[in-house]
């Protein structure tokens, strides 16, 4: 398949599951529903959205400095500038087309510092394990604190009214059981279509896992690594504090608390994963995640909205604002 086509299959594939998601998302809506969501929004507290947008600006620039990190390990010292606003530029692109904006970011952060375009896209995947590896730990800090959200997930995700007399422990168990067989026949299919043997699967997994390795190790080699790993807890600490801040804006979520904050943080770190600028999958994770909270569902919806526009809304207005004073501060700086 041409790679061009196999690339708009590919967009479209996941603009569809986004929409797929949009829809699931909304399907419930009634009357009733719509009528809880506009009080809700009536009664939330409007002023939170300036130290929202802070943090979430807050939370580029410091990925833009971590980022900055990386390529001064290659001998090169980019502008703080120019980091930040290639890093919304690509965020902005994300929006669009997925992946196309670390190439354009890169690009861009090339053209105005005179790096190599091939050497920034290495940074760019070291950064990408190394978020890959602190979601996981994201992950095991939800689940540890939670024990109990494993099976919760499930049923909500996944599980029907529990026959009579059947418990939610057997109905959680045969959800895990079809999962990791669903996962074994999608491998299996995988091998057919691509004509792999098991060697192939082995040495697929033993070069993921070399990655990761590669990923921690090279932090090792960072010349600034203290510094480094404190702007990654910073980053993600930024992360969770703006899910927290969006419990405190709606009177129906002021109750959570950090526990809640970072099963927010996993769920929608899927979601943006998922579809392009995560539209869809992350205010269905966010309403699906929160339901088992007890939240009723139009609140967990609007919840899961607000905090998908407040994340789009400042990677549109950063990245609009980017494009206009990138060529203007480099012209002055010329100067």
């Amino acid at each position: 398949m041409n790679k061009r086509i196999r690339t708009i299959f590919q967009y479209l594939l996941f603009l569809g599951l986004g929409i797929f998601f949009a829809w699931l998302s909304l399907k419930n809506l009634d009357s009733e529903k719509s009528e809880q969501i506009k009080i809700s929004i009536k009664n939330a507290k409007h002023w939170l959205i300036i130290p929202v947008f802070a943090i979430l600006f807050f939370s580029h620039f410091i990925r833009a400095l971590r980022w900055r990190l990386l390529i001064e390990s290659l001998g090169y010292y980019p502008s703080k500038a120019n980091s930040f606003f290639a890093v919304l530029i690509g965020y902005l692109v994300n929006q669009g087309v997925p992946r196309l904006g670390e190439v354009v970011k890169c690009t861009i952060l090339s053209r105005y510092e005179k790096i190599p375009a091939d050497k920034l896209i290495g940074t760019i995947i070291l950064e990408r394990i190394i978020d890959a590896i602190t979601l996981l730990i994201i992950f095991a800090i939800t689940l540890i604190i939670q024990p109990q959200l494993y099976s919760q997930i499930l049923e909500a995700f996944f599980s029907s009214a529990p026959v009579k007399g059947e418990s939610k422990e057997i109905s959680t168990l045969l959800i895990t059981v079809i999962l990791i067989a669903a996962l074994v026949i999608i491998i299996a299919l995988w091998m057919k279509i691509k004509k792999k043997t098991v060697a192939d699967l082995l040495f697929l997994l033993k070069k993921i896992g070399n990655s990761i390795l590669q990923g921690i190790r090279s932090i090792e080699h960072l010349k600034k690594r203290k510094q480094f790993i404190f702007l990654t807890i910073i980053l993600w600490s930024l992360y969770l504090s703006g899910g927290y801040f969006g419990f405190v804006a709606l009177q129906e979520t002021s109750a959570y608390g950090i526990k809640e904050a970072f099963t927010v943080l996993s769920a929608g770190s899927i979601g943006m994963l998922a579809t392009p600028g995560g539209i869809g999958a992350y205010a269905f994770l966010l309403q699906k995640t929160m339901q088992i909270y007890g939240l009723s569902e139009g609140i967990a919806l609007a919840f899961g909205w607000i905090l998908w526009l407040a994340q789009t809304t400042v990677i549109l207005l950063g990245g609009l604002i980017s494009f206009v004073l990138l060529p203007y501060f480099n012209k002055t700086k010329r100067q």
